[in-house]
Formats: structure tokens, sequence, C-alpha cells
């Protein structure tokens, strides 16, 4: 509804309010002049009290005086964040209308505190209301419809506190050997069972985040997929997303983050209470398994990222701009009461990080991590590396510290390197205690290294190069090394493809295995 125009009793310079941009109390709708639709930002702009305050608007622009009425009299004009007016701008009439109608409801409020009023003012406004009187029909209507529209989704909405956020991968991959059409075993001329052999698998997942307070977040997380692991007796070909749960629905992800204050956050969790959670990765472009790295092992460094969890906490200290502390304690079946498990007696990781960043580009951390892992449990490597690495002891439990250097550089604006080194020192504890098994401990070695190129083709599209070393035992063979190149292209802000390519040499530290080469073209939809 217009404002009356007989209650208007308020001095309004014409050219002033010709020179009004969109900066206005109705936080700035943008109006298309064919098809009067509004869009509206999420620009803040705020009140100014002085026109000096405005840093693009001088004494001897021809407007200065019109504008300083507005601001200093009717409070009518707000600025920019910048503090700036912007009023070389090109002005269309359904914008001015928008500004009219802001000044007409400052006036509304003046006149209710009974202000004195000039009545040339007022007829140079009854002149710019029945020029301007459709604009002004069709911001109201506008608006009305918003309002209308708002109040439908509130009452509406799935909840005021939960989102709900989906996302599926639909996976096509392929491995071979050097010397074999399709990948099915190490040894060099193996005969493959099933020749010319290509999957077609998926992912889903479906996020259900609750904030009770602002600044928390409860997640409660749910998936199933099929994508199961290359029947090539390594676990240096696994993908990053792979994850069978026969078609099965089940519960992926449930744990809970809060601030404590201003530089503390804590984590709680009962299910996939991960340590990257808690501990820095500092590898920004490939961390992501349904947008990042192909490849399982080059997500995060395994010896210091990877090891039992599943349930428990930690926090996160930011002590200044520059440095930074996390620590942890998670165990595996925490829920389990039976002997050797549990939260405290059974496998479990805990340690603590010091990150640093000299700049915003540069970011570094140093991480520790003990882990105990029991008869039966043990797999030093995560599934990653070396397999005589993974079980060093012939099934004995076995404890182990971990030490890891991480660290990422945004060297240039579209380039960004990152990397990590990591050791480790495990000890068979069945062979202290019985003298069983063979080796009283071993060492393990972890290296990686990638670079990625930002907004290459289209914004958002990055190609990523990667190479590295999957965790060693000190008693392998030979050397393995792993090589990754991949392109990740946003069709969309919904769609993303990455195709890719990744080659093992050496296949499980073994220079008698043959090459291993995986082809993989991977669709992620986010909704």
């Amino acid at each position: 509804m217009l404002p009356s125009i007989s209650k208007l009793s308020l001095t309004i310079p014409l050219k002033a309010l010709a020179s009004l941009v969109l900066a206005s109390s109705v936080n700035a709708m943008e109006i298309s002049t064919d098809t009067a639709s509004f869009d509206v930002e999420n620009n803040s702009f705020e009140q100014v009290t002085s026109v000096s305050q405005l840093r693009d608007v001088s004494p001897t622009d021809w407007a200065f005086e019109a504008l300083r009425n507005l601001v200093e009299r009717y409070g009518c004009i707000v600025g920019y964040p910048d503090r700036t007016f912007r009023g070389n701008r090109a002005l269309n009439r359904y914008e001015f209308a928008a500004g009219l109608n802001a000044c007409m409801q400052q006036m509304e409020r003046l006149i209710a505190s009974s202000e004195s009023v000039l009545r040339s003012d007022i007829e140079k406004l009854k002149r710019l209301i029945t020029e301007f009187e459709t604009e002004l029909a069709a911001l109201g209507a506008r608006v009305d419809n918003l309002e209308g529209r708002v109040a439908f989704l509130e009452d509406n909405q799935f909840s005021t506190t939960t989102k709900l956020t989906g996302e599926v991968i639909m996976s096509l991959a392929t491995a071979f050997n050097d010397d074999t059409s399709s990948f099915d075993g190490l040894t060099k001329g193996a005969k493959p069972v099933n020749e010319n052999q290509t999957v077609l698998s998926y992912r889903s997942r479906f996020n259900f985040d609750t904030s009770f307070m602002g600044k928390d977040r409860l997640r409660v997380r749910i998936q199933a997929g099929n994508i199961i692991p290359f029947n090539g007796n390594t676990d240096m070909t696994r993908l990053s997303y792979d994850t069978n749960t026969s078609n099965d629905m089940v519960l992926d992800d449930l744990f809970y983050r809060f601030p404590i204050g201003n530089k503390i956050t804590a984590f709680v969790g009962t299910n996939a209470m991960n340590i990257d959670k808690v501990f820095d990765v500092d590898n920004p472009y490939l961390e992501s398994d349904s947008t990042g790295t192909l490849t399982r092992f080059f997500r995060r460094n395994p010896l210091v990222f990877r090891g039992p969890e599943g349930t428990g906490g930690g926090i996160k200290v930011k002590l200044n701009d520059q440095w930074n502390f996390n620590t942890l304690y998670v165990a595996r079946n925490a829920s389990s009461p039976e002997d050797g498990k549990g939260f405290f007696n059974g496998a479990f990781s805990t340690g603590a990080q010091i990150g640093f960043s000299p700049s915003k580009p540069l970011k570094l951390s140093l991480a520790y991590l003990y882990t105990y892992q029991p008869q039966t449990e043990v797999n030093l490597t995560d599934s990653t590396g070396s397999p005589i690495g993974a079980n060093p002891f012939a099934g004995s439990a076995a404890n182990a510290h971990r030490v890891g250097l991480q660290g990422t550089w945004r060297i240039a604006n579209k380039v960004n390197i990152s990397g990590w080194g990591g050791y480790a020192s495990a000890d068979n504890l069945q062979q202290q205690a019985t003298g069983r098994g063979s080796r009283d401990n071993t060492e393990l070695w972890t290296w990686a290294g990638n670079v990625s190129f930002l907004d290459i083709g289209k914004e958002g599209a990055i190609l990523s190069f990667a190479g590295g070393m999957p965790p060693k035992d000190s008693d392998d063979r030979n050397t393995s090394y792993l090589l990754e190149l991949q392109y990740k292209y946003p069709v969309s802000d919904n769609i993303i493809i990455t195709p890719g390519t990744y080659v093992v040499f050496n296949p499980n530290h073994d220079s008698r295995n043959d090459t291993v080469w995986v082809g993989v073209v991977r669709t992620t939809f986010k909704f």
C-alpha cells in the first residue's frame, strides 16, 4: 500500500531523489526493467550519519548538497559495506522507484514524530509519486508476494534447526596390468579371470545437520553403496570413496561439534569419530573423497590420520592468528563390553597436533599419534600400503608411535602445493610378553606431494597431479610409487565430473609384481 500523500510533511529535494541508487532500507532489491522481478541480495548496507562517511562523494560533486540533505536531514541514504555510494552507476525506473519507496517509508516515520514540513517540497513529492505510480505499485506487490512466500516456507519447512543435504557418487572404473588386459593379480603374465572388466557402482549419503546455538553442529549421516575394491591382492589401488554396504542403508556418521568460548571447538562422537575430524589434514584440494583425490592413499597421511577410531572426542584450540593446537582420544569397539574391547581396553588412538600459519597462503602442522591394536585387529597402514607393514607381527597385538609433518602452500593465485611425510615405530607386544611372533618391532615410512592448478578451463575446475610412496615396512623387498592425474570439472553447482587415472609401480613394494593402471570417471551429485 502506498503512503498517503496528504500525510507527507517533509522537505525532499528533487535533485537528491534523482541521485538515489539502490541502497536503502529495502535491503538492496535489484529490479529488472524487462521482467520487473526482484532478486534480494545479501549485501550488508549501513546507515550513514554524514555524507563525509561516503568515500566516493566529494564536495565538488554536483549532487553533494542534495546527498547531504538526504543523509543528514532525512536519514534516507545508506552506504555499501566499503563506505561507497556508487552514484555514477546507471539507474533504471524500477531502481528509482525502490529508492523513492524507501524515502517514503522514512517520511512516514518522521511524520509520526510530528516533524514540520514545507508545502513546496510536498508538491515535488506528489509529482514524483504520480510519475512513478506504476513502478511503486509493482514494487509493493512484489514485496507482498515475497512476504507470503517466506511465511509459507516458514510454515512448511522441514525443521527450524536441521538442514538436509545429500550426495550421490556414480563411478565408472577399470584396472589392468601391463601384461594383461584386465587386473586380477600381481604376478607378471597372470591370466585374468575376466578380460576387459569395467565396473559401474555408486555411493549415496544423506546428512542431517542440526544446530541448536548457531555455531554448533550435530551430524547424523546415513549411506549406502556397492563400490568394491579391485580384486588385485593390493590395497594400493583402492578408490578414495569405496564403500560396500550391499546396498543397505547404514548409519555412517554421528558426532556433535560445539564451541567453548571463542577459541576452543570441542568434538564428541559415537560413530565414525575419525582422527581427521579433529586433526588438520592440510590437503585442501585432494582431501575430499567425493570431489578430491581418486585414490585412498592421497587423501591424507595414513600413518597419523588413520588408525583405530570410531568413538571418542577431541578439541581444537586457536592459540592466536598463527598457532593452533589439537588433541583427541578415539577408540574402536567402544560400545562392546567384551574383554579386550570397550572405550579404554580395546583398540584406540590418542595424540596431539600443533599447527603454524606464518601467513594466510602457508600452513604447516606436526602431529603425534599413539595407537594400540589388540590381537587379530592390527592394521598399521589402514589398508593403504605394504601388506607386510599392515600386519607385521603375524596377528600379535601391537602399539605404535607415529609422527607426521604436513603442509600446504598457495604459491600463486591459482596454484597450490601440499605434501606430507610420515614415520611410525611399532612394537610386537605379545613377542615381549610370550615370545610369540618373529619380530620385536618394525618401522614404516610414507611421503606424498601434490600440485593443483585452479580454475583451469572454467571457474572452479581443478587440475591436480600427485605422487608418493605408500606406507613401506622396513622388511619390504623394494619400493612402490603411486602417481595420479585428475581433472575436476564442475558442470554446475550441483554436478561435478572428475576423470582421472593413477598408476602403481612395484605394487606391494615388490618389483616382481606388474605395474597396475586404473582409469576412473567419477560423477558427484550434491543436493
